[in-house]
């Protein structure tokens, strides 16, 4: 399912027919908010076994967990999979979108859009519903852009919390230093 949403993104087409168990990683620029991106995008295929899929996490700036909305259990497994992303990524708030695909099946449904919203703000995450099949607004596109925004927030914030303390860091050992050649 990742898989047609990934190859939607890069080529602007729907593929019918892929192995959904391939696992398959892409390079892509794009241009985000004027500002060229350069992505590796990971698709795990959902076959890996548990360290697998800790290693593909550890591996990873920024996320989007997709469910399908004709898939009742696929939506029951975002939660405890954002858990593990919790747990494997240190420290926590990852840059992470959600995703319900599959909204051209609206008469299959058994995940609500109110649903997946509630889900999405308990996780503090964006939130899109799409169809890698049909992506005539481009939702899907923007859940890519989305995250890659969300990683570029996070980074920025990162950055200046590092900045700041490691001026404190120097304004430390400087004064250490005054006060050793003042003694």
């Amino acid at each position: 399912m990742i898989l047609s949403l990934v190859v939607r993104f890069l080529t602007r087409r729907f593929i019918w027919e892929y192995d959904p168990t391939l696992e398959s990683t892409y390079r892509h620029q794009a241009n985000v908010d004027d500002e060229v991106v350069a992505m590796e995008i990971l698709d795990t295929a959902g076959q890996e076994d548990l360290q697998q899929r800790e290693s593909h996490m550890r591996w990873g700036d920024g996320f989007i967990i997709v469910y399908d909305i004709t898939d009742r259990g696929s939506f029951e497994d975002v939660a405890p999979l954002r858990s593990l992303l919790e747990d494997v990524k240190k420290p926590k708030n990852v840059p992470l979108v959600l995703v319900g695909n599959k909204c051209d099946l609206d008469h299959a449904r058994q995940v609500g859009t109110e649903e997946g919203e509630r889900l999405a703000a308990e996780m503090a995450c964006a939130f899109y519903e799409c169809s890698a099949c049909a992506d005539e607004g481009g939702a899907v596109a923007e859940a890519f852009h989305e995250v890659c925004r969300e990683v570029r927030r996070r980074k920025a914030v990162q950055g200046k919390a590092r900045r700041r303390s490691s001026t404190t860091h120097v304004k430390q050992a400087i004064n250490k230093m005054l006060t050793k050649i003042s003694s």
